[in-house]
């Protein structure tokens, strides 16, 4: 939606978010007042913060708040893997829904033909992952996770990032196969948000903008839509989870503090952020979010001391992902030009003269 539109959304239609916010911030408010809990605001102002940054860029491109607040809960105050994992879902469930809220109210676009079947891909996965996978992972592979993930993220918008900001949506479908597409990308990034808390918005968005082709201004908020949705599944399943075993499945007592803290800025920073990001050139935000991608890739190394065959399987993951987009990227431009019905055969591009056309067309 350009700005020019946007001026036209009335308040009118912008009144579920309006509603929601003033829910919200009513029942925060309230929380902070009934259980005493200024002082804590006041010792954990730095997460607060950090997420006024991390919302903001989780509203405005594909990656979660749970991108920022993990690194910097994990790596710079040196909290479990498991926290920050925990802290980017239970955050991400008021900051990435706020920003679905005022995606709806605003009526920007969404992919709805992925979306959908990769919303229950996630409401399967994502609680199986967390059951089965995330009590018996390591800390320092869930650290890596996160890092190749989003490293590979920011790798492939350096590479391609003038192609996905300059493309326009061209609807290409694969028939049934949407289904079966948006379900596995849902199932499979359920389970890697399970284990580190985000993950699924930038695979749903990298099957769009690669194999789909379609416009950021669709791709972004669709990526927005499943990570809040992935989110709240996520924290429901873990509260649910340290409910029946605290022993396996128990959540770190610094989730809530924290959350409480950064709350009220991810609330309006990621629909800021949604808002921003269509009245101003996508280039320079994309361009930075990818460059800390990649650092954090190199900060976890270096935090973590990974050497040795720990420090190989890191970089092959890196490679691998990347291919595994080369691919999409790959499958998406056959698919374009069998859409275009242009031909791949550059002879085909010969112009063809009057005499050719005389003597090839039939007679009467």
């Amino acid at each position: 939606m350009s700005a020019q539109k946007f001026t036209l959304v009335s308040f009118w239609k912008l009144r579920p978010f309006i509603l929601w916010l003033g829910i919200f911030y009513s029942c925060w408010l309230m929380l902070i007042l009934l259980g005493g809990y200024g002082e804590t605001l006041k010792t954990h102002w730095p997460i607060a913060l950090s997420m006024a940054f991390g919302s903001y860029f989780a509203g405005s491109t594909p990656m979660g708040g749970g991108t920022v607040g993990f690194p910097v809960l994990v790596l710079l105050f040196e909290y479990p893997g498991a926290m920050g994992r925990t802290f980017g879902l239970a955050i991400q469930s008021i900051g990435m829904v706020s920003a679905s809220i005022f995606i709806f109210s605003a009526g920007y676009p969404v992919q709805w033909r992925l979306l959908r079947p990769a919303l229950l891909g996630t409401l399967i996965g994502t609680p199986l992952g967390a059951t089965f996978i995330a009590p018996v992972l390591p800390d320092i592979w869930v650290k890596l996770l996160f890092a190749i993930v989003w490293a590979s993220f920011g790798v492939m918008h350096l590479v391609k990032l003038k192609e996905l900001v300059n493309s326009h949506e061209l609807d290409v479908s694969y028939g049934n196969l949407d289904r079966v597409i948006g379900f596995s990308v849902g199932m499979s990034g359920g389970i890697v948000a399970s284990l580190t808390g985000v993950g699924i918005d930038m695979m749903l968005y990298a099957t769009l903008v690669l194999l789909y082709r379609a416009d950021l201004k669709m791709a972004i908020p669709t990526s927005v839509i499943i990570m809040a949705f992935t989110s709240l599944v996520g924290i429901a399943s873990n509260v649910l989870l340290s409910r029946i075993n605290p022993a396996v499945y128990g959540i770190s007592p610094a989730v809530f503090p924290n959350w409480l803290a950064a709350a009220p800025v991810v609330a309006i920073g990621a629909p800021f952020g949604a808002l921003i990001v269509n009245l101003i050139s996508r280039t320079p935000t994309i361009l930075v979010v990818s460059l800390l991608c990649i650092g954090q890739f190199a900060w976890t190394l270096m935090q973590e001391k990974v050497s040795g065959g720990l420090l190989i399987c890191a970089f092959a993951g890196v490679g691998i992902m990347n291919l595994a987009f080369m691919v999409l990227h790959r499958f998406g431009h056959s698919s374009t030009l069998a859409k275009r019905n242009v031909p791949t055969n550059p002879i085909a591009y010969a112009p063809v003269s009057n005499t050719e056309i005389a003597l090839h067309t039939p007679s009467e």
